[in-house]
């Protein structure tokens, strides 16, 4: 009488099944189990990337991967980040908020509230993104229009100065870039099992620096400004928005006269880029024609630049203005025969950069220059 029977050989590297039948034996190969915490081949070196760059080790590199799946990823098995960004935008904020409260324990609401708006936005993650480079590792495909608008953001962010803009630049930050910030915290908090203050011990270093209150101090909204500002010159500042099928717009008006306009996907920075046109046209206005600032130069219009940094500063005096800003925007060369390109900046509205020169002195004194013939026209 024949009989069958299984026998499970183990080997170091895979599982066979014998079938043995009538004394002979027969090798069944059978499927190894697939790791569910295991990268796909193609995303591996993209999931080490990333580990390096936030210093941590997921124990389920899958949920990394996921994190770097953007939706036009098509794949039977793909799953794209959005979970993981709608979990990691809720985190984010209680993470941050829960470090200003500690921090400043004697800020009111509305200052903590202004902090982490600060700190957590699409505009501020967008910037992380394009810093540690992560844009690099989402696998996408058929996103031609999407590549360019990130490096349109990621070009004007490598030229900005040291110092971050707190209320957005000159181009609108993409939400996939905020978006992978934001998956890729969901997926390390899921792999922490969900332990917040683990999270926030890694993931700190991800965000860099956080905006503190001095620097809020330093840069204050655009929108309070321009009504700090009309309010001392004994004008009324309104703020009118409108929304098209694509966009907002943002439209000043001083003293029911239009002044400047704004427009965005989104309305807030329709209003900030609203209200940073209409100061600058209100301080240029106030300018024009003005006795002090005619007297900066000479009576045919011309001007010792030797002495322009003393003047603009003499004038903001005058105007009762903050005193000027200088800051070098450029500079190259060996120390003999270096360059220097520096910008001036008045009151965080208004801002010239001037001419190369041999000298930061002489660079100084090029951009006051240009700053004060901008006011006379």
């Amino acid at each position: 009488m024949s009989f069958v029977f299984l026998l499970l050989l183990k080997t170091s590297s895979t599982n066979n099944v014998c079938k043995m039948n009538g004394g002979s034996y027969e090798k069944i190969p059978t499927v190894t189990p697939v790791d569910l915490h295991t990268p796909s081949p193609e995303m591996k070196e993209s999931v080490e990337a990333v580990e390096r760059i936030v210093h941590y080790d997921l124990n389920n590199k899958k949920l990394l991967e996921e994190a770097l799946t953007h939706p036009s990823f098509r794949a039977s098995d793909a799953v794209s980040y959005q979970r993981l960004a709608f979990l990691g935008d809720a985190v984010l904020g209680l993470a941050v908020s829960n470090y200003l409260f500690h921090v400043y324990p004697g800020i009111d609401q509305g200052g903590l509230t202004e902090l982490r708006s600060a700190n957590v936005s699409k505009e501020r993650f967008a910037r992380v993104a394009v810093r540690h480079g992560l844009y690099t590792y989402v696998r996408r495909t058929a996103t031609a229009a999407l590549d360019d608008q990130v490096r349109e953001f990621t070009e004007v962010v490598s030229r900005e100065e040291e110092k971050t803009p707190v209320y957005g630049g000159s181009v609108e930050a993409s939400r996939v870039l905020a978006e992978i910030v934001e998956s890729l915290a969901g997926a390390i908090y899921v792999d922490l099992n969900f332990d917040l203050e683990k999270l926030w011990k890694i993931f700190r270093h991800v965000l860099e620096t956080i905006v503190t209150i001095e620097e809020l101090q330093q840069q204050p909204h655009p929108v309070t400004k321009l009504h700090q500002f009309c309010q001392k010159h004994g004008k009324l500042a309104k703020i009118e928005c409108e929304r098209d099928e694509t966009k907002s717009t943002a439209n000043v008006y001083v003293d029911g006269m239009f002044v400047a306009s704004g427009s965005s996907e989104q309305k807030k920075i329709a209003e900030v880029s609203a209200a940073e046109m209409a100061l600058c046209n209100l301080m240029q206005s106030m300018c024009t024609n003005d006795a002090s600032v005619e007297d900066a130069a000479g009576i045919d219009g011309s001007f010792p630049v030797e002495r322009a940094k003393n003047e603009l500063h003499n004038l903001c005096a005058k105007k009762k203005w903050p005193k000027p800003i200088y800051t070098i925007e450029h500079e190259e060369g060996p120390p003999h025969v270096k360059k220097f390109v520096s910008k001036v900046t008045i009151d965080g509205v208004l801002s010239v950069t001037g001419d190369e020169k041999s000298r930061l002195k002489h660079a100084k004194n090029s951009a006051a220059s240009l700053m004060i013939r901008r006011l006379q026209d």
